[in-house]
């Protein structure tokens, strides 16, 4: 009833703060590098207005850091942050799982078992030809399930909290798969052992796997 037409400057600062955050997980835009508001536009379009807008927007999801003297520049990517989202997201989406169980019905089912074919489907096809528009795919493919697994919480603030952590870790499973270093059988395993615990409602079970998956995503698993 209340709802408002997104403005056409909210529209661009969306696209704009969209292709950036890629960019930033992707490795295009490297960790601690400057962003200065002329290149940027130069590279992604926009106006002056429309790109500071984005990088703060960005920088409330923890991927850009602002300071008054020094302007924007791409967070820092250590293992002490590593750490940190480790541990966020870890208590984070195990309270949020639990709450997914227990709210849960058909239809959040129906959404785990489609985001989970899908996200195999596109890890094989990755294997085979692991080219930019399916590593892609694939990128989404990994959110689409992350966020099937909580969805059904009931607390829209926790899947926000959610989806601005999983950002946090995109560009570190993104730099294990560029290194080689994911292991696509352990984790095709490892998913669907997450999947048939969630479907037969087995809280301990499936936050043991998710914490396990969470910790892949940031570190490479030992042969």
């Amino acid at each position: 009833m209340f709802q408002r037409q997104a403005t056409s400057d909210e529209t661009i600062v969306g696209m704009l703060a969209s292709t950036l955050r890629r960019d930033i997980s992707f490795g295009v835009l490297l960790p601690d590098q400057k962003l200065k508001i002329a290149e940027l536009r130069q590279r992604y379009g926009g106006s002056n207005h429309s790109m500071r807008e984005s990088l703060r927007l960005l920088s409330a999801e923890g991927l850009v850091e602002a300071t008054a003297q020094r302007g924007f520049r791409v967070v820092s990517a250590t293992e002490d942050d590593k750490c940190d989202i480790l541990l966020v997201r870890t208590e984070l989406e195990k309270i949020a799982l639990a709450l997914a169980i227990e709210h849960g019905d058909v239809a959040w089912e129906g959404r785990l078992v489609a985001a989970h074919h899908s996200l195999q489907v596109i890890e094989t096809k990755l294997e085979e030809s692991p080219d930019d528009p399916v590593v892609v795919e694939w990128d989404e493919a990994c959110r689409v399930f992350s966020v099937a697994i909580i969805d059904a919480c009931n607390s829209p603030r926790i899947v926000d909290l959610q989806r601005k952590f999983f950002n946090q870790s995109r560009r570190f499973r993104l730099a294990l798969f560029r290194e080689g270093l994911l292991q696509f059988e352990r984790r095709k395993i490892r998913r669907q052992s997450l999947l048939d615990a969630l479907l037969r409602r087995d809280c301990e079970a499936a936050a043991d796997l998710l914490v396990v998956d969470i910790k892949a995503e940031l570190y490479a698993e030992s042969e």
